[in-house]
């Protein structure tokens, strides 16, 4: 039958709530002649928190065993346990020196600088990191340290590895067993690779979809968090008791991100939560208790804010009410240089955040500033040594727990280096049940199941990519740039459909990308959907699909004008509004972010498996799925809730699945906005414009050959391989280029250490002496990156890439509004071409031009 819950949420923590007692006699009101307090937006009251029986609680001889730890270390060794470098950052030489507790893996930092290393090359890194820290310490006591990484659906680090659905579409399972198996399997892969602690669960619970990071919850409903917390945590950690928790297969598990993440105004990434104490509480904190429960020896702190204060440092959430009125006695590290955003700090100089709870700074980058900054506090009397020495015994607890002090180097423990374990069977039956028990159908006329002797024409770029099927944090933090092949034993729906036909005799015809195709087709699959994209990269401001951008609807309608009956399949990390595409559809399945084993969906949509044996769907939405692109936020519980898919919704094959024609009306225009893309293909990429200045004013380019009014600014149209497809620009002396259009918001990407991309080609004629680059956000950023270093050390009418920094053009705070994020000044004669133009993620490559 159609599975259509309507379940409304009432918080046990919220019942009793305000009152004396709960039953008993009622009494009647005295009148109020206080005055009710008035607190400071973003305090809190811990004893309206929940108290957490933790399972493991404090063991004496382990404490005095700490006790004797710290009684040997050095103030600097101190500072060192509470500090974390990335491995793109770090060498192990550098341990020598720096006697850090932890390192970490970032999502684009791995073995030798290659995101697609093998898992040999991260035993061997570890092994390296090992011994240099174990030769800094000398005679004296050595402390192990720690390596932290991003291993979200499965070890997503390493080729080969098992990638499980992502947690939006786990959150469609409903099966809290299923989630404790992907957490046992994830930990078990990431030991072979010889690391010893996991960045996951994510327990955000999201409510507005438009957040960039809405695929790394698994619902709208705190309910489905809070009955997956604990499985999870269990799963990847082990059991509290048993001989192997924290160690032999498993890992440290952490909680993250602590508070209201999910819950920002807007659905942006790092943004405010402005919701009360109790909805916090009780939506965005309905996981940790049962992740307390489950023994979560780590807690990350969030980027976000509550009500104007920053998590990192917002000591009312992490010292009175986490680790005080919850109990929490692991440690608390901090996320990517987040501690750089309070206001009183920099990325290397914070002691707010120690003082207000942080224990281990996540400081990828600006480790050896702070290391220097904070050993120099410390020594002065500006750290409070008390509060250093809590968050030193903290961690320490961790790592004993952890077995870390008697593992040995990381190539000796357990499975590490057992590499026959990424493929094992078992774990892979894992990923493709829960493959199978994510799909949610949406719409079916009677076209699905699909018969294996049928002759299916199969289109889209979603059909046969791994990568993009698997999304973000996949390989690189973004997931993009990956192939097929960087998926050894992996599964695209191309290779599901093909292993069905195989067995009943049908044949598969390819599409081109125009949806041209030759032959006598039965049925189409096309699969499409969101490229894939992590953190604040994937925000958007509607819940529209591609706007401006038809193909992947074009493709569904020339099937439809061809006559056959069409399966569409939508790979994305939210639902989105999609009613053009169902209406162009005979069935529409929300296959969200499959993972390596994608074409196992194919058994659903086939209605049996590799032996037969029937399946049919099982999913159900986690999240409500909308009647128009602004309908949000949109959650299950909204006083007026009327979405297009109510919460729970999902069909089988038992069930009609006609849909009548849905509402074209968006909302809004579907016009397109693009904050990441200025200058492709030889113009700008809408809705932005290119306009050229000199001292007699500005000109706005729209034909293939432009003159700034003074004359001394030429762009024309060229060509390299292609028609038209680059740019040249010649200044007769001084003069400027910019990319210019509506004010973006360019703070988050700053602080997520993006960069501006330009391929560029000095030409012959000029000597490019003074050319810089920046942009235009009014006061607070600048154009003195000096692009003439890069052009005079090019050939020219060679091309050379080159990415800036944008923190090296102003400070975050000063981009809220940037007019321009392109400009190029120059204060004399050059010639150049342009090529591309757009921000990326810094992979180690981004530079300042000062």
């Amino acid at each position: 039958m159609i599975r259509n819950f309507s379940l409304k949420s009432v918080s046990i923590f919220a019942l009793c709530a305000g009152l004396v007692a709960c039953g008993g006699d009622k009494e009647t009101p005295s009148k109020n002649t206080t005055t009710p307090e008035v607190r400071a937006p973003g305090t809190v009251d811990p004893s309206i928190w929940p108290k957490v029986e933790s399972p493991v609680g404090l063991d004496a001889a382990m404490e005095a065993r700490i006790t004797d730890i710290m009684a040997q270390m050095t103030l600097r060794q101190k500072v060192g346990q509470i500090i974390q470098a990335d491995i793109g950052s770090i060498s192990p030489n550098d341990l020598k020196t720096y006697p850090l507790g932890s390192i970490l893996n970032g999502g684009n930092s791995a073995p030798n600088g290659d995101n697609r290393s093998p898992a040999s090359a991260w035993v061997e890194l570890a092994d390296e990191f090992y011994e240099a820290s174990k030769e800094a310490y000398g005679d004296s006591l050595f402390i192990p340290m720690i390596w932290g990484t991003d291993a979200v659906h499965g070890h997503n680090n390493i080729p080969g590895a098992t990638v499980f659905p992502h947690n939006v579409g786990l959150g469609a399972t409903r099966n809290p067993e299923l989630l404790g198996k992907i957490g046992a399997i994830t930990a078990q892969e990431i030991r072979v690779g010889a690391q010893e602690w996991t960045f996951a669960p994510t327990i955000a619970v999201v409510r507005d979809d438009r957040w960039g990071r809405t695929y790394e919850g698994y619902s709208e409903n705190p309910e489905i968090t809070a009955s997956y917390a604990g499985e999870l945590i269990r799963g990847i950690q082990g059991d509290v008791g048993a001989e192997d928790w924290l160690t032999g297969d498993h890992v440290i598990a952490t909680a993250k991100h602590f508070l209201a993440d999910g819950g920002t105004n807007q659905g942006r990434d790092q943004g405010d939560s402005i919701e009360t104490e109790e909805e916090i509480r009780d939506i965005h904190g309905a996981g940790y208790p049962p992740a307390l429960e489950a023994g979560v020896q780590s807690v990350m702190a969030s980027f976000s804010s509550w009500q104007g204060r920053k998590l990192t440092g917002h000591k009312g959430l992490l010292t009175d009410v986490l680790k005080g009125q919850m109990g929490f006695d692991g440690f608390i590290v901090g996320d990517w240089n987040a501690h750089g955003q309070l206001d009183s700090c920099t990325n290397t100089d914070c002691p707010e955040a120690l003082h207000a709870g942080l224990d281990m700074f996540m400081a990828p980058d600006s480790w050896r500033g702070l290391f220097d900054t904070t050993l120099k506090q410390a020594e002065d009397g500006e750290i409070d040594l008390a509060r250093l020495d809590d968050a030193v015994r903290r961690i320490l607890r961790v790592k004993l727990r952890s077995g870390l002090f008697e593992a040995g180097k990381p190539s000796s423990r357990g499975v590490a280096g057992q590499y026959d374990l990424l493929q094992d069977p078992a774990s892979k039956a894992v990923a493709r049940q829960a493959v199978r028990e994510s799909l949610v159908l949406l719409k079916n006329d009677g076209v699905l199941p699909l018969s294996n002797d049928a002759t299916i024409v199969v289109a889209g770029d979603g059909v046969d990519n791994i990568g993009k099927q698997s999304g973000g944090w996949t390989l690189s933090w973004q997931g993009t740039g990956n192939s097929n092949s960087d998926f050894p034993g992996g599964s695209s729906m191309l290779d599901g459909i093909k292993r069905h036909l195989k067995t009943g005799g049908g044949q598969v015809i390819q599409a081109d990308d125009e949806g041209v195709y030759t032959g006598t087709p039965t049925v189409a699959v096309v699969v499409f959907g969101e490229d894939p994209y992590a953190e604040f990269k994937g925000d958007i401001d509607t819940l529209a699909y591609k706007p401006g951008d038809d193909t992947d609807l074009n493709l569904l309608k020339k099937f439809q004008a061809d006559g056959i009956p069409t399966v569409a399949i939508f790979l994305s990390g939210r639902p989105m509004w999609m009613n053009r595409e169902i209406n162009a559809s005979n069935a529409f399945v929300a296959a969200w972010l499959p993972g390596s084993e994608g074409g196992y969906a194919m058994d659903v949509l086939f209605g049996k498996d590799d032996v037969g044996a029937a399946v049919d769907f099982k999913g159900t939405l986690s999240y409500s799925w909308p009647r128009t692109a602004i309908q949000t936020p949109l959650n299950y519980d909204d006083e007026n809730y009327d979405p297009l898919f109510a919460y729970g919704f999902g069909l089988t094959y038992a069930d009609d699945g006609n849909l009548d024609a849905l509402s074209e009306d968006a909302g809004i225009e579907l016009s397109q906005k693009n904050e990441s893309e200025f200058f492709k293909a030889g113009k700008a990429v809408f809705p932005w414009e290119m306009i050229i200045g000199d001292a007699s004013g500005k000109l706005t380019v729209k034909t293939s050959r432009a003159v700034s009014p003074g004359g001394d600014v030429t762009i024309i149209s060229a060509d390299d391989g292609v028609q038209e497809n680059i740019r040249t620009l010649e200044f007769k002396d001084t003069g400027r280029f910019e990319i210019r259009g509506t004010p973006i918001d360019l703070r988050r990407q700053n602080t997520g250490d993006m960069a501006l991309y330009l391929r560029v080609r000095p030409e012959a004629g000029a000597e490019n002496q003074s050319v810089s680059v920046g942009l235009d956000c009014g006061d607070g950023c600048s154009v003195d990156n000096k692009l003439s270093t890069v052009l005079q050390s090019a050939k020219p009418g060679e091309w050379t890439d080159v990415s800036v920094k944008l923190s090296c053009m102003g400070a975050a705070s000063s981009m809220e509004y940037v007019r321009s994020p392109v400009v190029i000044e120059t204060e004399g004669a050059a010639k150049f071409s342009l090529s591309d133009i757009r921000l990326v993620a810094n992979e180690g490559q981004a530079v300042c031009l000062k």
